[in-house]
């Protein structure tokens, strides 16, 4: 799993401690001398943007319209010093909270998968899913070609390549339907001669 990110902006102290302890943290840790390089060097990715943290001793940092940050995303550093190991539980409870609620509202196509509670739904209807399915689903939306049989094995599913491959088309054909049945879409995942797309 990809660690999320906490974004510091004009606390090189700060910085300097959890750099040193990186080993032990949960998340990554970046440094912005002021907001104007967080806008030069962070990229327009919302979903990454969404899972992040940012971290200042400001009272308002600059809530750029295009990195579409929410207050929740932010943790005022006011009271200096203080306890790191309260902060990092702080920042860890924070980064569970953002995570649970973007894993709750995944946009794909024009369905919502939600991750939580392993549904996805599109106009008042929903279809729960198994873990492998919504993995299956994740790793086909975040490819832009269609993956082999052989890939998904070994991605998704985690086999060597000389097992059987009935077990990914099985899967495939059960979610297609899972589909079909409750949204009419036979389109949702699309079959191609190199392999399986969303």
């Amino acid at each position: 799993m990809i660690k999320q990110k906490i974004h510091i902006v004009d606390c090189e102290a700060l910085y300097s401690i959890l750099i040193e302890i990186k080993n032990d943290l949960s998340f990554d840790v970046l440094h912005y001398v002021d907001e104007k390089e967080i806008l030069n060097k962070l990229k327009f990715n919302n979903a990454d943007i969404k899972k992040s943290l940012f971290l200042t001793k400001k009272n308002n940092i600059y809530l750029n319209k295009n990195l579409k940050i929410d207050k929740k995303q932010i943790i005022q550093i006011s009271n200096i010093p203080f306890n790191i190991y309260s902060l990092i539980e702080k920042i860890n409870i924070q980064l569970m909270k953002l995570r649970y609620d973007y894993q709750s509202k995944i946009i794909l196509k024009n369905y919502i998968l939600d991750i939580n509670s392993r549904e996805i739904n599109k106009i008042n209807k929903k279809v729960k899913l198994t873990e492998k399915e919504v993995e299956t689903i994740l790793f086909l939306h975040n490819k832009k070609t269609p993956q082999s049989i052989k890939t998904l094995l070994s991605e998704v599913w985690g086999y060597l390549n000389d097992v059987e491959t009935h077990t990914v088309e099985t899967h495939i054909h059960r979610l297609r339907k899972k589909i079909k049945n409750q949204f009419n879409d036979d389109n949702f995942i699309i079959s191609h001669d190199e392999g399986y797309s969303i």
